[in-house]
């Protein structure tokens, strides 16, 4: 491939920034409208558990379909499959926006993951390809950058939308951003190819992807009325564990793994990935049930509740910087241990939110756990990568990718299943003199209780139900603690080791720590609370 000029470069950079924002502003836009998409008469009467669904199906299909995408674009070159994944994310988006049921919008948003994931790895390859090392960095940096916009813009503007529209209009803001994207690729964008193709795994694909399905299919049915002992339930989670075992068995015998197991040997590579993954899975978890906090049990308008995700969206920013300064004067342990141990803090402070707390508050918690999550993520990711060879860091770049995102799906399937049983056991009480149909219709969730109060003249258990449900959100805030406080305690027992002038790997580049940074936030960090 031909040297591109500065000014080609620039124009190039511009045009993965918009493909970018796709991502950052659909990881944000859906946590506003759960609320809406809840009600039976303005969105789609979808349970907690198909609300669990639609979140996390988009980052399942985009964690089991990253491999596939870059050995896709190694083929069929890079820009080939970077429009195509920008046109799928678009007509997946309409499909959301008009869909007719919760069923039909969690098909949308698995369209949705698996376009973003055919997004992600081809631009960074697009920006190997056509940057030299020099202005590589840099270039990575204002690439990732586009994850702050996304953060910013996505929850104030869908929730502008909500109150003024339908809920499918959070889609629609896609559509425009998916137009200049695929005009603008197809005029600037080069479509390099690699001389050394991955092969594309579909065994792997297969297994990966219907484990992780089964799993959080198991997760998600436990928390529903019918409780845990039903075969539904555990059979999926047995069956979604042996395909996954299977799975990282095929890889181990492939000499060129799309994921490869034998990295998780190296153990600061497998403590850093444990933090990273107990990390999101606590973020995605958490945004679950503050949508509800916010827009059910305080009654904010959905405006509302997204100008209060910015405090946590700039305390990250802030954090990823302060991480990337404090990683080259103290250690790893010193600076992310501690920070996701504050992290564990701001979750447990969570228990202090009732329906009367002060949003001053609310906001400190979130601007700290922010700062907490970019401190955290600029040094780990940079170390996790770091204990790698250099002929590994590709290897270890896409294990680390696909497990963040992993712990995204199960972070809505486990703390959303625990906000689901432990509601329905508070609520129990209060609704046992109800008839049998009433009683049934109201114990799913808080927003079916106040309904049903509405609808028989039972003012008082919409107090009840708000009740019930801080209750539920308490218990999973204090599970969620603990997850990130397991995940801070790997952190600092794997790197406290010093490691000697010899062992020590070579300070990444600040600016490449800071890019990193901001695009591993990105996906969810504006949920953070």
């Amino acid at each position: 491939m031909h040297p591109v000029d500065p000014r080609r470069q620039r124009r190039i950079l511009s045009i993965l920034v918009v493909s970018a924002i796709l991502i950052w502003i659909d990881s944000t836009v859906l946590g506003i409208a759960l609320e809406r998409l809840a009600d039976p008469v303005d969105g789609l009467g979808a349970t907690p558990g198909q609300l669990q669904w639609a979140l996390g199906i988009y980052s399942l299909f985009f964690a089991t379909a990253l491999f596939a995408a870059g050995a896709l674009g190694d083929r069929f070159g890079h820009r080939t499959v970077l429009m195509s994944g920008m046109a799928v994310f678009g007509a997946s988006s309409a499909w959301a926006a008009w869909a007719d049921g919760p069923v039909s919008l969690i098909l949308a948003r698995a369209l949705m993951g698996i376009g973003g994931a055919m997004i992600m790895p081809t631009s960074m390859a697009i920006i190997g390809w056509v940057f030299p090392p020099e202005r590589r960095a840099g270039a990575i940096a204002a690439w990732s950058a586009s994850a702050g916009i996304g953060v910013a813009v996505g929850p104030v503007l869908g929730g502008l939308l909500i109150d003024h529209f339908w809920w499918g209009s959070v889609f629609l803001i896609n559509l425009p951003i998916v137009a200049a994207g695929l005009v603008g690729a197809a005029l600037v964008v080069p479509n390099p190819r690699s001389p050394q193709r991955r092969r594309f795994d579909p065994l792997g694909l297969g297994l990966s992807t219907f484990g992780l399905l089964g799993v959080t299919y198991g997760l998600i049915e436990g928390g529903q009325s019918g409780g845990w002992g039903r075969w539904q339930v555990w059979g999926s989670i047995a069956a979604g564990v042996l395909l996954i075992t299977a799975f990282l068995y095929s890889e181990l015998k492939e000499a060129h793994p799309s994921f490869d197991p034998r990295l998780f040997r190296n153990r600061q590579f497998a403590a850093g990935n444990v933090g990273m993954a107990t990390l999101f899975l606590t973020i995605t978890g958490q945004s679950f049930y503050l949508t509800f906090y916010l827009q059910g049990a305080r009654g904010l308008t959905a405006l509302h509740a997204g100008l209060l995700s910015l405090p946590g969206a700039t305390g990250v920013v802030i954090g990823s910087a302060l991480g990337a300064r404090l990683a080259r004067r103290f250690s790893v342990a010193a600076v992310s241990g501690t920070a996701l141990a504050v992290f564990a803090g701001c979750h447990a402070l969570n228990l202090t939110f009732s329906v009367g707390t002060s949003l001053i508050w609310f906001c400190f918690v979130g601007g700290v756990a922010g700062i907490a999550i970019g401190t955290a993520v600029a040094p780990t990711s940079a170390a996790i990568l770091s204990t790698l060879p250099m002929e590994r860091i590709g290897a270890g770049s896409a294990v680390n990718n696909a497990i963040r995102q992993v712990g995204s799906v199960l972070g809505i399937a486990v703390l959303g299943t625990i906000v689901s049983n432990v509601y329905q056991h508070s609520i129990a009480p209060s609704l046992a003199g109800l008839p049998d149909a009433a009683r049934e219709a109201a114990s799913g969730s808080a927003e079916a209780t106040r309904r049903t109060a509405a609808a028989i003249g039972r003012p008082e258990l919409v107090g009840q139900a708000n009740d019930s449900f801080i209750h539920s959100m308490h218990v999973a805030a204090l599970s969620a603690a603990g997850f990130a406080l397991f995940g801070a305690i790997a952190l600092i027992l794997a790197f406290r080791a010093k490691t000697t002038s010899a062992q020590a790997p070579a300070a990444p580049d600040p600016a490449e720590v800071e890019g990193a940074a901001a695009a591993v936030v990105g996906v969810t960090v504006e949920r953070a609370g």
